[in-house]
């Protein structure tokens, strides 16, 4: 059965409360509110009918409420009635929370108002019931201690929970005493306190009330049962000695997402006194709540066309009920009828079911998908639970998990779960988690970080690219240093629990959309607020501890001989040219134009070509220098005698290669290496030169692709297939 609640809001809107005190900027009112709106807001976003919400103003200049008649209950009227409350209500209340122009009217009295409002609504029923005072303490209250304990004494036997808010009211633990107080709050805060005591109830200062308001609303979910029935190990139908168990199956963990957003229109007004077809609409719409304020909800159309050369247009509108079915089937639609569509349904039946066991050794958690799930035995029911429990025990025994096919219903897809046994003092049950299938699988092989298998096969185990023993020691010893498992303070301020733990960690994403839509729904014109801190609390590495860990990480940087990598050259007019010591511009001297080169000299490939390529003006003199500097490599492969020219065209080929990521032109270059590649496989280049190619992939001078070049159309996939053929 849903919870229900009835809370009655008693807001004190004498003329004291339209002030501003303390250093505060916004009047007591509005201060105090942020609590109440928060509240309510909360109420009405989670539209439950049977959370009631009602609001007595006191100290108001009229006097509406049911014990008007009766002396002592002047200046209180009910705002709200008890009630659920919705958008149309709550922006109603708002036009009526207003300091008003008096000061009397007794907020004892208003608590006695409010007790018989929830009396009326919820008669002898269960409901949490509950009665939020706030007020500052400037109106006169009856002080008769008969009169207090009468009503304290109502308060309890009516199971009503009161709290007490007060504005700037003394609370030593929050560290809150105001200094100048009047003779009359101070009397008021005193027989306040004494009622909220005798009661049961909560007394406090509402400055801590808004103080907290940051903190995340965690949910409380009831437990939802996703299968009831047996639990088998064998076929029961079958084999008399196949297990069965009588089990319910639960939730244990689930995703929250942050709320949805509809999309929404303005209204047009329409100069005719009945209501628009637009309107009209909203009423029908699901997340719209029909207000008749300014927005409506949209509504989609969909019009389907083919083609027609005998239609106007070429095209001819079709009804949805025309269609058929295609699924694609490489780049061919295949048809399949609606009669034939079952044949691609499972037809299951509700089940759960073990299939096998593994052992825990043998259970990578990385296989763990979705929610968790746990499953105990059938309510009132003992041989279940003595059945359940010696399949608990033996597979915590045995140290192995259970693997279980589940069918929560009649027709639904399967899944299989991990079983795992949990065993507490006076509880025990198994908690499951979906596996995944062969498609949800994706096996990727990377190398191992312990060695290196070069291009021969041989296996490394002492290489530039593997951490040395110093280096293993001082990243542990780092690792450590950032440990924070007892990094948090305890109540004597002792660092020895938890830093982070789970409870105290909120879903900022979730929390900070619920806080924005309250504020936009409370405060309609008023920018947003920024992100509480408590949602960015652990966003970053607490400062205390980077500091203690950063001596480790310096020797880590020392002894893994980290370096800064300078921002990679776009090109070669931005970057920087080396200044000599004189100031002389060696280069634009030597640069006329009888010195510019134009022939790269295949006996100073190197020097010259790096020489054409800075001397370059614009695009043709670099295709020039690629096409002679490829011409130099044929050449010399050509020309070598077995593999002696082998090195010096890897060199040229790499200068080469670098040379044309720095000017961003690897089209160039990998136009290039396709030739080059072409050639050497088929033996144009002085015979069999396959052993050459194997060197130019171990050195990986294939494709530019677009990892080393911004400007490159080739993906790392293509290189590797390049590589491959």
């Amino acid at each position: 059965m849903a919870d229900k609640e009835a809370t009655v809001y008693i807001v004190d809107l004498g003329s004291s409360m339209g002030d501003c005190h303390n250093g505060r900027t916004e009047s007591d009112l509005d201060w105090s509110m942020r609590y109440a709106w928060d509240k309510i807001s909360a109420t009405v976003a989670a539209s439950r009918k049977t959370w009631n919400i009602g609001v007595i103003g006191v100290r108001t200049d009229e006097t509406v409420n049911p014990l008007a008649e009766d002396d002592g209950y002047n200046n209180i009227s009910v705002l709200q009635e008890l009630g659920p409350m919705n958008m149309t209500a709550m922006e109603s209340l708002q036009s009526k929370i207003k300091p008003s122009g008096t000061s009397c009217g007794d907020s004892v009295s208003a608590i006695v108002v409010a007790i018989q409002m929830i009396e009326k609504l919820t008669k002898k029923l269960k409901y949490k019931r509950n009665i939020i005072l706030i007020t500052d303490g400037e109106a006169p209250v009856d002080p008769d201690d008969d009169n207090l304990n009468d009503i304290a004494d109502k308060i309890k036997d009516t199971q009503i929970q009161l709290t007490v808010l007060g504005v700037d009211f003394d609370d030593s633990e929050f560290g809150i005493k105001e200094e100048d107080k009047t003779a009359q709050k101070a009397t008021n805060e005193r027989l306040l306190r004494q009622l909220a005591g005798r009661s049961g109830g909560n007394f406090g200062t509402i400055a801590e009330a808004i103080a907290e308001l940051d903190i995340p609303r965690l949910k409380q979910t009831r437990p939802f049962k996703s299968y009831d029935g047996p639990l088998t190990l064998g076929d029961p139908q079958v084999d008399p000695r196949a297990m069965s168990i009588s089990v319910e199956r639960y939730f244990k963990t689930h995703k929250q997402a942050p709320p949805p957003a509809s999309n929404v229109i303005l209204k047009t007004d329409h100069a005719s006194g009945s209501q628009s077809a637009q309107t009209r609409d909203v009423d029908r719409m699901q997340g719209v709540e029909p207000t008749g304020g300014a927005f409506a909800s949209v509504k989609n159309a969909r019009a389907y066309k083919v083609n027609d050369p005998d239609t106007p247009g070429g095209k001819k509108d079709v009804e949805f009920d025309c269609l058929a079915k295609g699924y694609q089937y490489g780049s061919t639609a295949v048809h399949i009828s609606e009669s034939e569509f079952n044949i691609t349904k499972i037809e299951t039946a509700k089940c759960f079911t073990i299939v096998g066991f593994i052992h825990q050794d043998k259970y990578g958690p990385f296989l763990n998908m979705g929610s968790t799930g746990l499953t105990v035995a059938q309510k009132l029911n003992d041989a279940a639970a003595m059945k359940l429990s010696s399949l608990i025990h033996s597979l915590h025994e045995l140290e192995s998990y259970a693997v279980a096919r589940i069918v929560t219903k009649d027709g639904k897809e399967p899944q299989l779960l991990l079983l795992a046994p949990y065993i507490d003092v006076d509880f025990e049950c198994l908690y499951d988690i979906p596996l995944p299938f062969a498609e949800d699988v994706r096996s990727y092989h990377f190398p191992p970080l312990d060695k290196v298998i070069t291009v021969a096969g041989a296996t490394l185990t002492k290489h530039r690219h593997l951490p040395t023993q110093d280096l293993i020691e001082t990243m542990s010893e780092y690792v450590d240093a950032m440990d924070i498992s007892t990094f948090g303070l305890d109540d004597e301020g002792q660092r020895t629990q938890e830093y982070a733990p789970v409870e105290d960690v909120y879903c900022p994403p979730v929390h900070r959309i619920n806080q924005v839509v309250r504020h936009r729904v409370i405060y309609a014109d008023q920018p947003v607020p920024p992100i509480p801190p408590i949602l960015l609390k652990y966003a970053q590495p607490n400062r205390n501890l980077v500091e203690k860990a950063r001596s480790a990480l310096e020797d880590l940087i020392e002894v893994a001989e980290v370096k800064q990598v300078p921002p990679k050259a776009k090109g070669k007019r931005q970057r920087d040219a080396i200044k000599p010591i004189s100031g002389l511009d060696v280069d634009a001297l030597l640069q006329t134009p009888e010195n510019k080169r134009t022939k790269i000299d295949p006996n100073n490939a190197v020097p010259e070509f790096k020489q054409m390529v800075d001397n370059a003006e614009d695009i043709k003199t670099f295709e020039e220098a690629t096409k002679q500097i490829g011409h130099i490599i044929r050449q010399l492969i050509t020309d070598s005698l077995g593999d002696v020219n082998y090195d010096r065209a890897i060199e040229v080929m790499g200068v080469l290669r670098e040379s044309l990521i720095n000017i961003e032109e690897p089209g160039f270059y990998n136009s290039f290496i396709k030739d080059l590649k072409k050639r050497l496989l088929s033996g144009e280049l002085g015979g069999d030169r396959r052993e050459l190619w194997w060197q130019v992939k171990g050195a990986k001078l294939g494709l530019i692709d677009q990892n080393m070049s911004d400007v490159s159309k080739v993906t790392p996939e293509e290189v590797a297939e390049f590589y491959k053929k």
